[in-house]
């Protein structure tokens, strides 16, 4: 006997809403992409509140700058990687429909001589239009994007982005600022150092600096150094050489209301390490605070560890090793100069510091405290 059919088979089920979040207003959407001498970086944010939420990201290692150490020029292999990521972005861009976009390039470019030949190949290849951007600006950015962990206590802090091609060093007086009023004071400066705060306490910049040493360029100076100890104590002291022009470089005190705030992966991946963390967890990493002790017992595993221990260490990784140790090297020449247990760790830069200069701009943030 053939079994009965239950009732109502074969109708048509009944619609259900669909869980899935509504899509942002494109009208709402800002874009920014960091194109810099390692990394092809992009983030699509809208506004909420006094700071904004990730609609979309997208980060490749492109090596853009691999081999202009020697020869000056962008190869034609670093162009073709470069190319294909933007090609990825410029799909992001068009799939969420964002017409309020910032894109840059920083030192690889600005030092190649083929580097506006490249740009203008970007712009006939994917419709993308980069901007190279001076070091001002560059340092105004990271500065910019690290105001959100700006203390209410700080009043001299010194911002660091240590890229892949340059290190920007900013120092800033926000002795004058009211507490409440200080990491507003930072984020103002995305129109300029020297630029009119208005009827607002002003931040003063007291120095910035933009070193042509970052983790690529300062590995390729000291690549033919074999053993790994000398040439880390190699890179570090050169560092050090080139900060002599940056004018607190031999500020004799630091208070006890001084910040360094460190923005790269080289700082996020020490304080990964620090935290002992298999899995990165940005969360646990953004606004944490390291000792120059905590800083310096990291460094001391990496170089215990050797190139083949790194390379296997799953916070470094097969691709990051020889980088990690160049730019280990900056971050201990900046702890040996002004050592200080106020080192704030930033897993921000260029891109957040567009996306809030853009806003900023717009008007479209709540003044509201950060």
């Amino acid at each position: 006997m053939a079994p009965k059919r239950p009732t109502g088979a074969g109708a048509f089920p009944k619609a259900v809403e669909s869980p899935a979040p509504k899509p942002p207003d494109p009208a709402q959407l800002y874009a920014a992409l960091d194109l810099g001498t390692n990394s092809c970086r992009m983030l699509i944010a809208q506004p909420k509140g006094s700071q904004f939420h990730v609609v979309d990201s997208f980060s490749k290692a492109v090596q853009l700058g691999q081999g202009l150490e020697a020869s000056g020029r962008l190869s034609r292999s670093s162009m073709t990687r470069t190319i294909s990521a933007m090609r990825i972005c410029r799909q992001k861009l068009e799939r969420h429909g964002v017409k309020r976009l910032r894109l840059i390039a920083t030192e690889a470019c600005r030092r190649a001589v083929n580097g506006d030949a490249f740009v203008a190949q970007v712009a006939r290849e994917t419709n993308l239009k980069l901007e190279i951007i001076k070091p001002e600006e560059e340092a105004r950015l990271a500065v910019v994007s690290c105001a959100p962990l700006v203390s209410t206590k700080t009043e001299q802090l010194l911002v660091v982005d240590i890229g892949g091609g340059s290190t920007e060093l900013v120092w800033i007086d926000i002795s004058h600022v009211p507490p409440r009023e200080r990491p507003r004071a930072i984020m103002r400066l995305h129109a300029g150092f020297k630029a009119d705060p208005g009827p607002f306490a002003a931040a003063k910049v007291v120095d910035w600096i933009s070193v042509p040493l970052g983790v690529a360029t300062l590995r390729d100076q000291f690549e033919d150094v074999e053993d790994d100890a000398a040439r880390f104590a190699l890179m570090s002291w050169f560092f050090e050489e080139n900060l002599s022009k940056f004018s607190p470089y031999s500020a004799e005190t630091v208070r006890e209301n001084f910040q360094i705030v460190g923005t790269s992966g080289t700082v996020t991946t020490v304080a990964a390490s620090h935290l002992g963390l298999k899995r990165y967890d940005r969360t646990k990493v953004d606004g944490l605070r390291m000792t120059s002790d905590q800083i310096d017992a990291v460094i001391q595993r990496y170089l215990s560890l050797g190139p083949e221990g790194r390379r296997a260490d799953p916070r470094i990784g097969r691709d990051r090793q020889a980088l990690i140790m160049s730019g280990s090297a900056i971050l201990q020449a900046l702890m040996r100069i002004w050592p200080t247990d106020r080192l704030s760790v930033a897993d921000r830069g260029l891109r957040e510091g567009l996306l809030y200069a853009q806003m900023s701009a717009d008007g479209v943030l709540e003044d509201a405290p950060y």
